[in-house]
């Protein structure tokens, strides 16, 4: 069935234009036309969306997700079995979709497995844009053995948000295995990390040969590398290895902003996350020297992302919200509008997120042609970002490759004793695509 939302205040991202009382038609998952006044008269069935004067705008995108990390209990964890682990993933998913992320970037952890069943409309769900497992050196951020693990890493088959790779040929490597297994970008972790044992926060992690042959075979395989960072030296020496994006950047120096802006380069601060633990303390599952190393890059963020916004640098929207965390992901729009205007803050999580997605012309935008990703709003979010940050009070529907979730009905029960989602709730939060219902009769 065709979809047709009227009655609607659009609002362009890229441009910031607004247009009032406009339709909109979608079919076979793509915006088909659209324009302002009347609709013309159809033939044939076609569902209608009222938008009653409120706003539409595209889906969102959140650049910085791991959906495989849902509980920060890493003893639990590591007892999980892929397919209990992968789903509470698209479980997680779900709940990311009733908050208006139409795509999420996921970056290490999530395979091609989770990001089909999502495309199939198996699960509710963004579209999943994958990276595979996140390549570090031995004792780099993508280590997390204790100091007394002796264990050596082995085979590396089970899901997880990483993999050890050391030295040019076995980056080389491993590489071409996750471009092998689909992904659509390689992460590989530069700098010391919050949550990883055994490394420091100024500590810079893969040489520039390690880096550049990476960036040689995403660059092969028409993909790019992006990189976790915090340290200015950890970062400017990725980026003169040729990254394409860089993950928090906290830290970044004016040289680190100079290399960004030169290289069309593209930044994604994940603020909140640092934020939440913070609040959380103990309770957010790190050790007191992990809450130590969050309260060094915790302080300097802000400032980072003003620095970097000021002088151009391309900003995407993340979050990276592991755990029970993740109901804070909508949280970032409040800590940017400290130090961007409000139309700065949603184009980083819509038209300039898919410029770093090279998906300009799919997502992020309402141009006729582009997938059918669209939120219908009670409220205007370029006036007042708390039309995003509260789904439940304005957020009316998500249009997801032009299925129709209606949030006021989507949202999810939890049996209090153990808080599992009810499958009624779930099997009603999600319509299946036209086409895989075609195909499952």
């Amino acid at each position: 069935m065709r979809t047709r939302v009227v009655n609607a205040h659009t609002l362009e991202p890229s441009t910031g234009e607004r247009q009032k009382n406009v339709w909109i038609d979608i079919a076979d998952g793509r915006i088909a036309a659209s324009g302002a006044g009347e609709a013309p008269a159809t033939a044939g069935d076609i569902r209608v969306i009222d938008a009653g004067g409120g706003t539409v705008m595209p889906g969102l995108v959140d650049a910085h997700v791991h959906i495989l990390v849902t509980s920060t209990d890493a003893a639990d964890r590591a007892q999980w079995t892929p397919g209990y682990a992968t789903v509470r993933a698209l479980r997680s998913a779900g709940d990311m979709l009733r908050r208006g992320f139409t795509t999420v970037r996921d970056v290490g952890g999530a395979d091609h497995g989770m990001a089909r069943a999502l495309q199939e409309g198996l699960a509710p769900g963004p579209r999943l844009i994958f990276g595979g497992k996140a390549l570090s050196q031995t004792g780099g951020h993508g280590d997390f053995r204790s100091l007394n693990d002796d264990s050596q890493p082995c085979c590396q088959l089970k899901p997880d948000f990483g993999r050890i790779a050391d030295g040019v040929d076995a980056v080389r490597h491993a590489a071409r295995d996750e471009f092998r297994k689909g992904a659509h970008h390689l992460k590989l972790v530069v700098s010391g990390g919050v949550a990883s044992p055994t490394d420091e926060i100024s500590a810079v992690q893969y040489t520039p040969e390690e880096i550049r042959a990476a960036v040689v075979e995403a660059e092969n395989h028409n993909r790019y590398v992006t990189v976790h960072a915090y340290h200015p030296r950890a970062v400017n020496q990725a980026l003169k290895a040729g990254v394409r994006c860089v993950e928090h950047g906290n830290l970044i120096d004016d040289e680190s902003i100079r290399l960004l802006v030169e290289q069309d380069a593209f930044l994604v601060p994940t603020i909140i996350t640092y934020e939440a633990m913070y609040e959380a303390g103990a309770a957010s599952g790190l050790s007191a020297g992990s809450l130590k190393k969050l309260d060094e890059v915790r302080t300097a963020a802000v400032a980072a992302l003003e620095q970097a916004h000021r002088a151009g640098v391309n900003l995407v929207y993340g979050s990276d919200l592991l755990g029970d965390l993740q109901t804070r992901q909508l949280d970032e729009f409040t800590i940017r509008a400290r130090v961007q205007p409000n139309i700065d803050v949603i184009r980083s999580a819509t038209s300039t997120a898919a410029r770093l997605l090279g998906m300009e012309r799919e997502i992020g935008t309402l141009a006729p042609g582009a997938l059918a990703d669209l939120l219908v709003l009670d409220g205007d979010p370029e006036q007042d970002l708390a039309v995003l940050t509260t789904p439940e009070r304005h957020l009316r529907h998500v249009i997801h490759g032009g299925t129709v979730t209606d949030i006021a009905t989507a949202r999810p029960q939890y049996r209090a004793a153990d808080g599992i989602c009810s499958a009624t709730a779930m099997t009603h939060a999600h319509e299946i695509p036209d086409r895989i219902a075609a195909e499952a009769r």
